[in-house]
């Protein structure tokens, strides 16, 4: 689907209503904007929470503080570099 907008003096586009009910889009979502060369695309910004669940996590990194996962990967990426 190709929908042309208009770029406000204040740099703003409205969503034309077409695109909207295309990405389910209501009244406060959050929108984000990804620029792959010369183009622009837009997406709805993931509602994080309902991600939960959906990536398995390996036995190892269960139920350990995120410190200490970000400390064993720093420390795996050290130890391969060498």
């Amino acid at each position: 689907m190709d929908v042309a907008a208009r770029l406000s003096s204040k740099g703003q586009v409205t969503v034309p209503k077409a695109v909207r009910e295309a990405l389910g889009l209501t009244e406060g979502d959050e929108l984000v904007f990804r620029v792959e060369g010369d183009r622009a695309v837009l997406a709805r910004t993931p509602d994080f929470l309902s991600l939960g669940r959906t990536v398995s996590v390996p036995a190892a990194k269960r139920n350990v503080a995120w410190d200490e996962v970000i400390r064993r990967t720093r420390a795996a990426r050290v130890a391969g570099r060498r």
